[in-house]
C-alpha cells in the first residue's frame, strides 16, 4: 500500500499468529522505501528473525535487546511490540537508513525507542555508551563479504561487555564459499543453529507475506565463548 504523502514509500502489514507461548496475534507494518539501498526492503532474513523473536516474547519483555543493520527494522519493531526496551542501529555513514528506522518506530506507535548509528568494526563512542544488553539482533548482516568481520568485530565488543547476551542473527545462504567459521573461532564465539520448524519458519508464508519463499534462510544464536583459564 502506497503512501498519498510520498508515492515512493509503500507500508507492508506482517501478521505474527498466535501460537503456544503467545496470547495474540500481531500486526505490525513496515514503511519500505523504493530506493536501491539494501536497508530499505524487508528481506527474507528479517521475517525469519521477526518470528523468531514473536516465539520469544516471554524471554525478551523488560529485557534490553539491540538491533543491528537495522533498515527497516521489522525484528527490532516486534521486539519492542513484544515489550523489550529496542535500541535500532544502522550505519552513521548512512543517514536514510537511520531516517527509515525512527518511520518504522512511527508507523508502529513506538515512542521509546532509540535510533543510533553504529558503523560495523568501529568502537565509536555511541557503541560504548550503549547500556546493558540482553539480545543483539541482526537479519542479513553477513550479505556482503568484506562485511563479515567487522560485524563479527562489533558483535564480539558487545558480547565482552555483555557476557550473558546472545547474538540472534538470520542470514541466507547465497555461495557455498562464504563462511564465519573461521572468524567465529578467530573472535571466540560459538555458533548454535536454530532449525527454522522449531518456531514457525518453515513455511513460505510468514507473518501472512510472501516472504521468504524459497529462499534458503538459515538462524543462529551466537554468544561468547568463555574464556580459557591460563596455563599453569
Amino acid at each position: 500500500m502506497s503512501s498519498p504523502e510520498n508515492p515512493d514509500l509503500a507500508l507492508k502489514e506482517f501478521t505474527f499468529e498466535e501460537n503456544k507461548g503467545t496470547l495474540h496475534s500481531l500486526t505490525v507494518s513496515i514503511p519500505e522505501v523504493l530506493d536501491p539501498q539494501y536497508g530499505m526492503y524487508v528481506w527474507p532474513c528479517a521475517v525469519v528473525l521477526a518470528q523468531y523473536v514473536w516465539t520469544q516474547q516471554e524471554e525478551i519483555q523488560h529485557k534490553t535487546v539491540l538491533e543491528l543493520g537495522a533498515g527497516v527494522s521489522l525484528p527490532g519493531v516486534v521486539a519492542a511490540r513484544c515489550g523489550a526496551a529496542v535500541i535500532l542501529s544502522d550505519s552513521a555513514e548512512l543517514p536514510r537508513c537511520l531516517d527509515n528506522c525512527r518511520r518504522s518506530c512511527e508507523a508502529n506507535g513506538l515512542r521509546g525507542v532509540s535510533v543510533v548509528g553504529l558503523t560495523w568494526g568501529e568502537v565509536s563512542p555511541d557503541l560504548i555508551a550503549l547500556p546493558p544488553l540482553h539480545v543483539i539482533l541482526g537479519s542479513d548482516v553477513f550479505y556482503e563479504p568484506e562485511d563479515f568481520e567487522n560485524v563479527l568485530v562489533t558483535v564480539s565488543f558487545l558480547l565482552r561487555k555483555n557476557p550473558e547476551a546472545q547474538f540472534w542473527t538470520t542470514y541466507q545462504e547465497r555461495s557455498g564459499d562464504w563462511s564465519i567459521e573461521a572468524l567465529l573461532h578467530k573472535w571466540r564465539l560459538s555458533c548454535r543453529f536454530v532449525p527454522l520448524d522449531t518456531f514457525g519458519a518453515q513455511g513460505s508464508q510468514i507473518a501472512r507475506s510472501a516472504l521468504p519463499g524459497s529462499h534458503n534462510v538459515q538462524m543462529m544464536v551466537i554468544t561468547a565463548r568463555e574464556t580459557e583459564p591460563p596455563r599453569k
